[in-house]
């Protein structure tokens, strides 16, 4: 058997309002949001007293899906929010934009932060990673 499709990438942020707007400024759209508990989480997820609010982004070709979670119970663990990327586990969704300095300029305004510098990988690619909400990193690449 084989898999039928990718459903969506999970990301636990700490402040879910702070995240969707960030992601709605990159040009994701709210698709919905749930409030997440009961047995059936907890089973599903390996935690006990699951409380957990979520927030499913998507592409605007109705392809992708990000889902933002934030803990209410149990407590966030916390975790280094500057890591680097080469770190065990560490994870990055990618983006392709259509203008990358008008994306890093806006995404800035929501407190993103470049982490090296935007790069030429070839003749027609220039890509970068960004950090989002909660550490998050992202990378971003315009095609030309």
């Amino acid at each position: 058997m084989t898999i039928q499709q990718m459903n969506n990438v999970g990301i636990v942020v700490d402040d879910l309002a702070a995240a969707i707007a960030f992601f709605a400024e990159l040009g994701m759209e709210l698709e919905g949001q749930a409030a997440i508990e009961g047995s059936w989480a907890d089973r599903a997820v390996g935690l006990d007293g699951i409380r957990c609010d979520i927030a499913m982004m998507v592409t605007p070709d109705g392809h992708g899906r990000l889902e933002l979670s934030q803990y209410h119970s149990p407590a966030l663990l916390p975790s280094p929010r500057n890591q680097p990327h080469n770190i065990l586990g560490t994870h990055r969704v990618m983006y392709t934009v259509d203008d990358l300095d008008d994306t890093i300029a806006r995404l800035r305004r929501h407190g993103g932060e470049l982490i090296g510098e935007v790069s030429r990988f070839d003749e027609h690619t220039r890509i970068c990673y960004f950090r989002g909400p909660a550490g998050i990193i992202i990378g971003l690449a315009e095609y030309k």
